[in-house]
Order: structure tokens, then sequence, then C-alpha cells
């Protein structure tokens, strides 16, 4: 039975950047993927440009495109166009190949991997973490890292993070070529999605579009919505690899972390609940983890309450107001596009929120007063 410091459930974008900072302070740890390799992921990709300062290597290899402006429109009409900051922009990056150089780095600075280990058992005994495979294997450890998405089984069994977990609802395409949408623009729609929206982000030489709904256990007519969006883009209604998934979304304070355990990324439920940006705070609680327990192990602290305190601080009180403006915008989307998009200055503001440089916060309160006063 092997033993490490600390073993990371899952390779993806958090599960890789927590390993990547935990071996750059020296500490023992090895990563657990169930997949034998980084699959073909086509998710959005989008991340504001500001995560770089989270890593001592660059990003650049796995930036696909930098978007310097942002399209949205409703039910493919009435566009409005905003231009992202230019000290601050948004990057687009396959997610297979984020979670390959995430992971690469972190097996360069000392972290093992162990692929095709499928955790179906975790236990404590005295006091270290045992891991189960569903082939045998085993692995012990001092922390635990939960680091396998939104279908994580572990935070409702270890009862950590949200006790009330909500979803949104979406199905993720790849398609190969770049259709009518410009370089560097990307595009959010509002109108064709009940209590969502679709979006469409390009890459090299293919774009990445997405359509979801945030509100309730809503069914998702994607194709219905696709036959529209598609051909708006220049493609072909039934173009496209694609992936239907659920997405935890932020759903109030709570806290991240056991004895012992600590969630992030989607596991944690951190999604953005208004525009269902995952990246920048799976790439955040990766970074805010690895210093919590560093801190640990090496007797600063007692436990590992430090993360969960720093990510409310970090994440979860702008997701607060995002989730506010979320459940007022989508029950009003129409009422919430003239207000919420088409005023003036609101195409900057959302544009800022995407590249990092403001959060939900600092807006939320006049968004929300206008909505519910225009009802």
């Amino acid at each position: 039975m092997n033993f490490t410091e600390v073993a990371v459930i899952g390779a993806g974008a958090s599960g890789a950047s927590t390993a990547f900072h935990l071996a750059n302070k020296g500490i023992q740890v090895t990563i657990l993927e169930k997949q034998p390799s980084h699959l073909l992921r086509p998710c959005g990709g989008g991340m504001a440009a500001s995560v770089q300062k989270l890593f001592p290597f660059s990003l650049n290899e796995v930036v696909d495109e930098v978007i310097k402006k942002v399209e949205f429109s409703w039910c493919l009409s009435d566009t409005v166009v905003a231009n992202l900051p230019g000290s601050s922009p948004f990057w687009i990056v396959k997610r297979e190949k984020l979670d390959e150089l995430l992971t690469k780095e972190a097996i360069h600075k000392g972290a093992n991997i162990e692929n095709s280990f499928d955790a179906i058992k975790i236990q404590k005994v005295n006091n270290i973490w045992r891991i189960t495979s569903t082939n045998g294997r085993q692995i012990e450890a001092k922390i635990i890292v939960i680091a396998d998405g939104s279908s994580s089984p572990w935070p409702k069994k270890f009862k950590i993070g949200p006790k009330n977990l909500h979803f949104a609802t979406t199905t993720s395409v790849r398609l190969e070529g770049r259709g009518l949408l410009e370089e560097g623009t990307s595009r959010f729609e509002f109108g064709l999605v009940k209590h969502g929206f679709a979006w469409a982000f390009p890459l090299k030489n293919s774009i990445n579009i997405g359509v979801g709904t945030f509100i309730g256990d809503q069914v998702l007519e994607s194709q219905r919505i696709l036959d529209k969006l598609l051909p708006n883009l220049g493609f072909e209604c039934n173009s496209g690899v694609r992936k239907d998934s659920r997405l935890r979304v932020w759903n109030g304070h709570s806290a991240l972390h056991g004895n012992g355990i600590v969630l992030v990324g989607d596991a944690a439920s951190l999604c953005d609940p208004f525009l269902a940006e995952g990246l920048r705070p799976s790439l955040i609680s990766g970074c805010e983890a690895a210093e919590a327990i560093n801190n640990f192990l090496k007797g600063d602290t007692t436990d590992l309450s430090n993360y969960s305190k720093n990510m409310k601080s970090k994440w979860g009180d702008s997701m607060q107001w995002g989730r506010r403006i979320s459940q007022v915008f989508y029950r009003l989307p129409k009422l919430g596009y003239q207000l919420g998009i088409k005023r003036p200055t609101a195409p900057q503001r959302i544009a800022q929120i995407l590249s990092g440089e403001m959060g939900y916060g600092d807006i939320a309160q006049r968004v929300i007063k206008r909505l519910l006063l225009q009802r």
C-alpha cells in the first residue's frame, strides 16, 4: 500500500492546479485520475487572464484565443457589443490542453500520478485516509483533496459543501472551423434558452458552443436551441461533438473543508451562478487549498478552515450577489436584457466581471433594484 502526504482525487483543472502548488511547496502529493488520459472536453474554456498571477509558469501555450470583444444578442438580434479592458482580457483554452499542462507542471515539481484509479471507497483508519480503487489498488494519505467534478459523490458522503445543491443543466458542442464568429470575439445569446443563455467561444480553427439553464430543474431543449443558434453562427444544425452535463453552481456560503479533507473546483460548487464561469474559481481554489494544506502540515494552523474563509472572501462574497442577480435576471430575461445588457454601462461592467477586474457586489444592488422596480 502506497503512502502520500496529500492525495488529490481528479486531474482536472482544480485537482492538477492544487497538486502543482502543493508539489511546488515541497509537499508529497499523488494525483488519482480515473481516466487514462486527458480526453476531449467540449466545454466553454473561458477564463480571466488574471489567473496567470496564480502560477509561476506561463499559460500562454494553452491559450487558443484572446477575447477583446463580447457580443450580446436577444433571440439572435438586437446586438450589443462590449470591448474588454486592454489590461485584463478574457482567454479561451481547450480544457484538455489546460488540464494536461497543469498536470505536467505538477509532475515536473515532483507530484506523482496514478492513472486509471477510480476511487470507490474512502475511509479513515487511525487518522489516516485510505482510498480504494475499483481494481483494488489502495493509497493512504494525511490529507485528501476532492477534485473530481460536479458528479463527485464525496461531498455528500462527508457532509461538506452546500447542503442543498443547485445545478445548471448544460450542453456543450465542439465545432471544427470558425463559422461567422470574428477573431477575438465571444458571443452571449439570451432569449433562446429558458432561464439561461447560450455562448460561443472561439478556438484555433474551432469553436466551443454551449447552452445552459440556471433556475430550477429545467429540461434543456438543446437541439431545438442549436437548430436556431448553429446556422446563425455559420454551421449545420447537427454538426459538432456534444456533451450533456449538470454543473454544481454556487448556492450559498458553506464550509469547503472537513477534518483532513477539502473540496476544490466543481466538486465544491464554485461555478458562477450567473455566467457559468468555472475555470477561474477552480484555479483559485487549487491555489488556496494548497496554501491551507501547507500551513496545516507545517503546524502553523490546527485545521483547514482558512481555506473556507479565504474562498468566501475571494469568491463566495461576489457569487452571493451573482446568485441574486441570476434569480431576478433569468426569471425576467427580456426585461433583464433591456435593463441589464442594453443599458449603456452594462456591457462594460459584464466585461469587467469576465476579465476579473470587478465582482458582482460592485453592481448587484443597483442592477437588482432596477429590475424589480420595472416589473
